[in-house]
């Protein structure tokens, strides 16, 4: 501890991973501040996973009321209501804002409000007052922000999802133009709020990245449901009506009218006007923090994790790199993110859950791939007579039988995808899933019930 400085520890950014890195640090008796300048939550708590989760949690009861009837269940005339939808949201995450900042103050760190910029290595200044604060060293947590498109003609009226999240009322139309997970779980919260939905994507299938059994299974759940999907298309014009609409141009010819424009189309790293230049801190080409396998910047005395750093931009990888941040610089015991296998969910409706390998990325690893997939009706579908599948798929290294990717589409597929991901991540074989025995009836239990291959990838070829 020096006390040259006024604090060990400055954190910017009050986010999930700002918030950890404090609490964690102040817990170890280091003096720590952290500030942040909007709301404390970050992306997350305040307008990313969780609204958007209350957003599809409501999105869900159309459907819900349509199956109901199919269990006996007389279902009277329904309203949706936007406004009180959005004051409860609001509620809650008022709630979760003053729990996050209240922990900060409780594990001894000093919370302030403002904005930091950093003046050199060691040093920040709060811009509201021009206060200039000193510390040993200095974690950047700003996170990240929706990209604005601003070369897209007519982006001024375009929302993105922090808009999303606030809008006096509900659109009878929307275009999202976007086909990654953001756009897809919006699309389906929109058109479960009785939304005329449009998806405009410029590549061949939604969801880059994810397998593409789970990919094209989606899309088509999707489509039946009627949103429209329009893949491989361009929007090249947003033009705002006399009457307040707007208009679609489309690169294909044809023209969108609705109410709302959604840009999500990727983010990009808060690090415009942030100092870092000044301070000698390096950016990658798309303005995000450049840090080693530590988080250590290319100035020794400043670190950065979460978004601000485009590795993996989850809410748990920041917060687990808040952990090994701490574990480095202070508690002796260097500590790099693991970033292999690591779980997530989607919450389309159906939701998709995934951690480990696609079968594209096996077949360019392994030379025999053995492939288990299963297509079958869940059973809360079949007296309900609700038309949508369920996808099951697990990816295994030929050689070692090791479990190498598991996926799924499917109601509850996200609390799937966290158990999963333990399976996954011990390195278990498709030995230890035969020989669990099954939950029956559930969904889950076709995981330990796939004894033989569906097919198998040889040197990158299906067989």
């Amino acid at each position: 501890m020096s006390e040259t400085f006024d604090y060990d520890l400055f954190v910017i950014g009050g986010g999930s991973g700002g918030v950890r890195a404090a609490r964690r640090a102040a817990a170890l008796g280091k003096r720590v501040a952290i500030t942040e300048e909007y709301r404390y939550g970050g992306t997350c708590v305040i307008r990313g996973c969780v609204p958007k989760k209350l957003l599809v949690y409501a999105s869900k009861f159309s459907e819900d009321f349509e199956d109901a009837r199919g269990y006996g269940w007389t279902v009277g005339e329904t309203r949706f209501d936007w406004p009180t939808l959005i004051a409860n949201k609001d509620r809650e995450i008022e709630r979760l804002e003053r729990a996050y900042l209240t922990n900060v103050e409780k594990s001894g760190a000093v919370a302030l409000t403002g904005r930091a910029v950093l003046e050199g290595p060691h040093e920040i200044r709060m811009t509201d007052d021009d206060r200039r604060i000193t510390a040993e060293h200095i974690l950047i947590a700003v996170g990240g922000r929706a990209n604005p498109h601003a070369d897209l003609p007519g982006a001024e009226h375009c929302i993105t999802s922090n808009e999303a999240f606030h809008l006096a009322e509900l659109p009878k139309a929307i275009a999202i133009i976007g086909g990654g997970y953001i756009a897809v779980e919006f699309a389906n919260i929109f058109h479960g709020l009785g939304v005329a939905t449009t998806m405009i994507y410029r590549s061949k299938e939604i969801l880059q990245g994810f397998d593409d059994d789970i990919r094209h299974g989606l899309h088509l759940a999707m489509a039946r449901k009627g949103i429209d999907i329009r893949c491989e298309e361009l929007v090249r014009e947003v033009e705002q009506r006399a009457d307040g609409r707007l208009a679609a141009h489309l690169a294909g010819g044809d023209v969108l009218e609705v109410d709302q424009v959604m840009l999500a189309i990727g983010r990009k790293a808060n690090t415009e006007n942030l100092g870092c230049e000044k301070a000698g801190v390096a950016l990658d080409a798309v303005g995000a923090v450049v840090v080693d396998e530590y988080s250590r910047t290319c100035v020794p005395s400043i670190f950065a994790i979460g978004d601000v750093t485009n590795r993996l931009q989850l809410t748990p990888v920041a917060i687990h790199e808040a952990m090994c941040f701490v574990d480095t610089l202070y508690r002796g015991r260097p500590s790099k993110p693991d970033y292999e296998s690591v779980a997530t969910a989607v919450f389309s409706q159906p939701e998709i859950g995934t951690v480990g390998l696609t079968e594209t990325q096996a077949g360019a690893r392994f030379p025999e791939v053995e492939i288990y997939r299963a297509r079958f009706k869940p059973m809360r579908h079949t007296i309900a007579g609700r038309d949508e599948p369920m996808l099951m798929k697990l990816v295994v290294d030929g050689a070692t039988r090791q479990v190498v990717g598991a996926h799924v589409l499917g109601p509850d597929a996200g609390e799937m995808s966290q158990l999963l991901g333990i399976a996954v991540k011990a390195g278990v074989t498709k030995d230890d899933f035969d020989g669990t025995m099954a939950v029956h009836p559930t969904m889950a239990e076709e995981f330990v019930t796939m004894y033989e291959p569906t097919y198998r990838v040889r040197n990158g070829e299906k067989v």
